[in-house]
């Protein structure tokens, strides 16, 4: 059994030799033979660092109530899980002389979707439709406190009043039922959930779910920063977006809409207005062309400007489509991936994604994203 003491300097991480790559080390001797001596000295302090924190999540999760503990203890499951593969990480995720541009037919632009007009009534369209916004951002960017969505943006109205309005108005001009979900963290759940009573009258059904609750890590020492699952919240963190598959899975609410023959859900940032429900969009996805075959993920991308050269790209990366975000380039490049005339795509964060496919890819452990650190 191991002792830790989060304090002390002997459990300071050399993060520069646990994660650089062995085999570009400065030759001293016999290339080789330091080479395999790095890597094994390696494997031995990411060996120390998953039992030590085994050891410490342990502990944390023994701290929870009685009654919370069993979900508690799943969660900090999946965090180690997501700490293993963060260690498993050597060198860069990205070889920036194997990236090309989309493949061509993978970006259809909005006309061409368009022009096919509607082969389904509106609201059969919508019926098969759910909406997430993705809630968990705090204002403070924006130099606010509170909930992001709790801002008010127009004429006293929030980004989460005009969310609804605009649900509202779609589902009274069709007829139709098209639900909210919003994904909170533990940052906006209570703020939020208090707010949505005023709603209660609204023609939009609400419902909401929380993304995990992940510990903070010390960055010397690779352990938990929280000694308690009720130390303060800055002691803990809700992941990135990526974390919507699992817990909208988790939450049971993407089972019962599949079950209530919805297909498709329309995920994008509570603070993005311009991301509303497009009729074309939603149609292409159940009603495919004839000769195509059906999809199950749509991403909705426009021309990057110099206003967007942070945001990430989409690229051609040992032969698949792919999601590059700045976090993911090295230090050389990046300015080359700021350039809007090499990199001419940006992603809205606008996805469409039906969702019997994110129930099979998630409980299936298939759908592995790359831990992108900041």
């Amino acid at each position: 059994m191991l002792g830790i003491r989060r304090q002390s300097s002997t459990n300071y991480v050399d993060w520069e030799l646990l994660f650089s790559d062995p085999s570009l080390a400065p030759s001293r001797g016999t290339t080789m033979q330091r080479t395999q001596s790095i890597m094994e000295f390696q494997q031995l302090m990411k060996n120390d660092a998953k039992s030590a924190l085994r050891y410490e999540l342990d502990k944390l999760g023994n701290t929870a109530e009685k009654e919370q503990r069993d979900v508690i203890k799943k969660d900090l499951e999946n965090f180690e899980a997501l700490f293993k593969r963060f260690l498993l990480k050597s060198g860069p995720s990205i070889i920036w002389n194997n990236i090309k541009p989309p493949p061509e037919g993978y970006i259809k632009s909005y006309k061409e979707i368009s022009k096919m007009g509607l082969t389904s009534p509106e609201k059969h369209l919508l019926s098969k439709l759910v909406v997430v916004k993705l809630n968990g951002g705090l204002g403070t960017s924006m130099g606010c406190t509170g909930p992001k969505s709790l801002i008010s943006v127009r004429s006293g109205l929030t980004f989460l009043d005009l969310t609804v309005q605009q649900i509202e108005s779609l589902n009274k001009k069709h007829e139709a039922d098209v639900p909210l979900v919003l994904m909170n963290s533990f940052n906006t759940d209570d703020d939020t959930n208090m707010i949505l009573r005023k709603y209660a009258s609204c023609h939009v059904k609400i419902h909401t779910f929380n993304q995990n609750r992940y510990p903070r890590i010390n960055k010397e020492s690779l352990l938990p920063i929280a000694q308690s699952c009720n130390d303060p919240l800055e002691a803990w963190y809700p992941p990135g977006h990526g974390d919507v598959y699992e817990c909208f899975l988790k939450s049971g609410l993407l089972e019962k809409f599949v079950k209530e023959g919805r297909e498709f859900v329309f995920v994008s940032n509570i603070d993005n207005l311009g991301a509303t429900i497009d009729l074309h969009i939603l149609n292409m996805l159940v009603n495919p062309p004839k000769d195509s075959k059906p999809c199950d993920f749509v991403m909705e991308v426009t021309d990057k400007t110099r206003a967007d050269v942070k945001g990430g790209t989409l690229i051609e990366y040992e032969n698949k489509l792919r999601l590059l975000e700045i976090a993911q380039v090295p230090k050389e490049h990046v300015d080359e991936f700021k350039s809007v005339s090499k990199f001419k795509i940006f992603n809205t964060n606008n996805l469409w994604m039906r969702m019997q496919s994110i129930a099979d890819l998630t409980t299936s452990g298939k759908m592995e994203m790359e831990v992108i650190g900041q």
